[in-house]
This record gives structure tokens, sequence and C-alpha cells, in this order.
């Protein structure tokens, strides 16, 4: 598989998996399927987006770098503009599982995907 597609499918479901976890927080519940659904596109953007980055290079470190400051800016993101309903901003609890998320996904796509055309063809030369 291509490393934007193993991005695609990591992001998205570590992304599920991190809305999921929310439950376990109960202030949260009431809006527990706008956090599943939130936490999946997060996961799915960070995972677009590592995917192409790391489809220009066959080097581990910028992959999970790019995926590492993809998934900590989109998780500020969330927890800047979405308080909880008593008007709490969850940072260290939404930015440290986007952080891993990103991480992982970046090394995903390096260690899981096949490089492209473009990136054998530069390979060769």
């Amino acid at each position: 598989m291509s490393k934007p597609l193993i991005g695609i499918i990591a992001g998205a479901t570590l992304g599920l998996l991190d809305g999921l976890s929310s439950y376990l927080t109960p202030a949260v519940r009431m809006i527990f399927l706008q956090i599943v659904i939130g936490s999946t596109l997060k996961g799915l953007i960070t995972g677009i987006l590592t995917g192409l980055i790391a489809s220009r290079t066959n080097k581990l470190l910028p992959a999970i770098a790019a995926g590492l400051v993809f998934g900590l800016l989109l998780s500020y993101g969330a927890a800047a503009f979405t308080p909880d309903p008593n008007g709490h901003h969850y940072y260290f609890q939404i930015m440290l599982p986007g952080a891993v998320l990103g991480a992982i996904v970046g090394f995903s796509t390096q260690k899981l995907g096949i490089p492209g055309r473009s990136e054998s063809a530069r390979s060769e030369r």
C-alpha cells in the first residue's frame, strides 16, 4: 500500500480509538459522539498529511516529526475551540494522545508503506 493510504488507515483507526476512550471521562459524556467524530477526523487529516510527507522521503525521523507536529496542531485546535459543557479546556488530555497518534502514524507510514513511483525514481538517481 502507498504511504498516504497507510496514513489514512492508521490515522483514522487511531483517531477512532482515541475518541472512544473519551467515554472514560464522565464530564464529557454528553458530547461523546462529537468527540468520536472529531478525533476520527483529526486522525484522518493527520494521516493524510503525514503520509504525503512520508512519501517524499525514505527517512524515518522526518515522517515521525511531521506526524507529531500535525497531531499536536490539530489537537491544539480541538482543545482550544471546543471546551466541555462546563467551560473547561482539556489541553493535556487532547494534545498528548494527538501527538502520540501522529508519531505512530509517521512511523507506520515509513515502515509499512511502499515507496511510490516518484520516490523510487529519486532513489535510483
